[in-house]
C-alpha cells in the first residue's frame, strides 16, 4: 500500500484532488510508512553492519538477488525486489531492478505533485537511498561483468539527489551511518557530494568498457 507521506499535502493537489484521495482510500495507506532503501552490491564490505545500522534506524531495506541472501544470513530484514515489483528476476539476473516500480520510486520529484500523485496512482513507494556497487567489470572483463541495472539506479538516484541519497562506496557508510544519526537525515551538500561521486564512478566504469571494446 502507498505510504502516506508518498502525498504530502495531497489535498492542496493542483490534480483532481478528490480522485486523489479516492486512490489513497481504494488502494490503502501505509500509516506506518519508513524511508525505504533500495541495496543492490558486488563488494559487500561492511554492508551487513551498515545494513544493520539502518533497520535500527528505522529504515525498510530493499535488496536484490545476492544482496538479499547476504543480508538475511546476517539476520536483516530484508524485502527482496522481486516482492516490490512483483516480477522475478530472469535471464541469469541480466533484469532484475529494470522495472518502473524502481526507477518511479527514485526518480520521483518530491516537489512536484503530479509526481506525487501517480506514484499513489501506480501503487509505487518512493525510495531515499540507493546503495550499489558495480559487477568487478575491470577485474574481470567480459560482457557478463558489464552492469546494467546498478549503474542505471546510481545514475537515477544522483540525477534525483536532492530527494535520494546514492552510495556507490563502502568507504561512506560510517560517515552516513553517523550523519543519520546525529541529525536525523542526511544534509543537502552531503547528497550533493554522494551524486558526485556516483557520476564520477559511472563514468569511469563506462570508460573501462568503452577501452575493453576499443
Amino acid at each position: 500500500a502507498p505510504c502516506l507521506t508518498t502525498i504530502p499535502r495531497i489535498a492542496a493537489c493542483a490534480v483532481a484532488p478528490l480522485m486523489a484521495m479516492r486512490l489513497i482510500l481504494d488502494r490503502g495507506v501505509n500509516l506506518a510508512c519508513r524511508p525505504r532503501a533500495l541495496v543492490s552490491v558486488s563488494d559487500k564490505t561492511g554492508l551487513e553492519e551498515f545494513a544493520k545500522a539502518l533497520a535500527v534506524q528505522g529504515w525498510e531495506i530493499v535488496a536484490s538477488g545476492g544482496t538479499a541472501a547476504h543480508l538475511e544470513e546476517a539476520g536483516v530484514d530484508v524485502v527482496s525486489v522481486a516482492e516490490v515489483t512483483g516480477f522475478p528476476e530472469i535471464l541469469d539476473g541480466r533484469v532484475k531492478t529494470l522495472h518502473p516500480k524502481i526507477f518511479g520510486g527514485i526518480l520521483a520529484d518530491r516537489s512536484e505533485y503530479q509526481h506525487q500523485y501517480e506514484l499513489v496512482e501506480q501503487g509505487i513507494e518512493p525510495v531515499e537511498m540507493v546503495v550499489c556497487n558495480f559487477y568487478p567489470f575491470g577485474q574481470q572483463p567480459s560482457a557478463e561483468t558489464i552492469d546494467i541495472g546498478g549503474p542505471a539506479m546510481v545514475r537515477a538516484a544522483a540525477k534525483n539527489h536532492e530527494s535520494v541519497a546514492v552510495i556507490v562506496s563502502p568507504g561512506d557508510y560510517a560517515s552516513v551511518r553517523q550523519e543519520l544519526k546525529d541529525e536525523g537525515g542526511l544534509s543537502g551538500e552531503t547528497r550533493r557530494r554522494l551524486a558526485r561521486k556516483a557520476f564520477e564512478t559511472t563514468e569511469a566504469y563506462d570508460a573501462a568498457i568503452a577501452e575493453w571494446l576499443s
